[in-house]
């Protein structure tokens, strides 16, 4: 077992979203994002992975594939790697996204058992 504390991760820098990870192992990685208010994501895709978010703190709009949407604390979203998404903190608050990427098997080679 490997614990470890949000509260550690939340680490808020004036100049720009901070990332850190939380843990790594194989193809897996989970990791915090955290904004102050105006900071944002840049549009990005992560090809053959899921992406599973949760909004900790915060709020702010999510846009995937030019849709936006807005999210607030405890939100959950799952977004396919092959979608454009991006996020800003819109909001007068700091926010922190919990964040894990997930490598989807490439079937061609996956064996049937």
């Amino acid at each position: 077992m490997e614990k470890k504390s949000i509260i550690e991760a939340q680490e808020f820098n004036a100049k720009h979203f901070t990332k850190r990870i939380l843990f790594r192992e194989g193809e897996s990685t989970v990791f915090v994002l955290n904004f102050m208010p105006g900071q944002q994501l840049p549009a990005h895709k992560h090809p053959g992975t899921n992406v599973y978010l949760m909004v900790l703190q915060g709020s702010g709009t999510l846009t995937i594939d030019g849709v936006p949407s807005e999210i607030i604390e405890k939100d959950v979203i799952l977004a396919g790697g092959d979608e454009e998404f991006a996020f800003i903190n819109n909001g007068n608050d700091h926010t922190t996204l919990y964040v894990m990427l997930n490598k989807i098997p490439d079937e061609r080679y996956v064996q049937n058992i």
